[in-house]
């Protein structure tokens, strides 16, 4: 919710950037602001993968998939993520998030998106995000189709997912929805 005025805005503002192709990087301008800060004055950590969300909305809505997917009823979600931090960002300090997708494995398209102060990487995160329309997740297979089909554009021949990625991802997975994760400590 703290974020929900900045997403909105930032779907009405990101129409109106220079169109992306899907596979390209998204490059957004942000300040961090006192609702992003904590009482060390600097970004909170879990504030840092709120703020991805804009980057990832940024570049769908560019690009054109985010309106191909709302037409289909498909809304993305996030399965797995992490993030690695480098230096903090301070309240009104600007900087940039950028955004691009790595690769994509059985279940995920895989995004790296970076927090950039004077070209230097402040934090990086890693997202495996999916989509989800009314019959449950979307495959890999039917969201390529639809990007083929709709924006005109292949996946690039040169988009590997790296082995630790997936690895990672099977290795911290929770149990599907519909499978028991019972609480036992």
């Amino acid at each position: 919710m703290h974020l929900l005025l900045r997403t909105l805005l930032l779907l009405i503002t990101s129409r109106r950037r220079s169109r992306l192709s899907i596979w390209d990087s998204s490059s957004l301008p942000l300040r961090a602001l006192p609702t992003d800060i904590d009482i060390a004055m600097h970004v909170n950590n879990g504030m840092y993968l709120s703020l991805m969300d804009l980057g990832r909305f940024d570049l769908m809505v560019r690009s054109g998939a985010w309106d191909l997917f709302r037409r289909k009823g498909w809304t993305p979600v996030v399965q797995a993520e992490q993030i690695a931090f480098r230096a903090s960002i301070t309240l009104w300090q600007g900087y940039s998030l950028e955004t691009r997708i790595i690769g994509l494995d059985d279940k995920c398209i895989w995004l790296e998106q970076r927090f950039v102060v004077d070209g230097q990487v402040c934090a990086r995160g890693y997202v495996a995000s999916r989509l989800v329309g009314p019959d449950g997740p979307v495959s890999n297979e039917e969201i390529i189709a639809a990007v083929r089909d709709g924006l005109s554009e292949d996946v690039p021949a040169d988009l590997v997912l790296p082995e630790w990625l997936h690895e990672w991802r099977v290795d911290v997975a929770l149990p599907g929805s519909r499978r028991p994760a019972p609480h036992l400590w």
